[in-house]
């Protein structure tokens, strides 16, 4: 078994319906060339699904599955999700129906 603090790497499985979303950067520049300042940036609304949780479960019990997949590009709701640290970076753990398109 390997140690997680030596390897640098956090195991996160998330539950229910929640996704582990890495979002991307934020843009350095406007389309027209115009370099933002950190202050101007708008925080990203698009990232890389990290890992899945097993799906919601109906009123019977029944696992209802998941629609995404780890490794697809997302969009998600601007406000949603909750921000969890991973190594020095901010992920997002967000519930399914905050996530509003995949990216192809």
């Amino acid at each position: 078994m390997q140690n997680q603090k030596s390897s640098g790497k956090v195991n996160i499985k998330p539950l229910f319906d929640y996704v582990l979303v890495k979002p991307l950067e934020a843009e350095e520049k406007t389309p027209s060339g115009i370099l933002l300042p950190e202050s101007a940036k708008e925080k990203p609304q698009a990232g890389l699904i990290m890992a899945i949780g097993p799906g919601a479960l109906n009123e019977d019990g029944e696992t209802i599955p998941m629609m995404v997949k780890v490794g697809q590009k997302v969009m998600y709701k601007k406000w949603g999700g909750n921000e969890v640290k991973v190594g020095h970076e901010e992920w997002l753990l967000v519930e399914q129906k905050d996530i509003l398109a995949i990216v192809e």
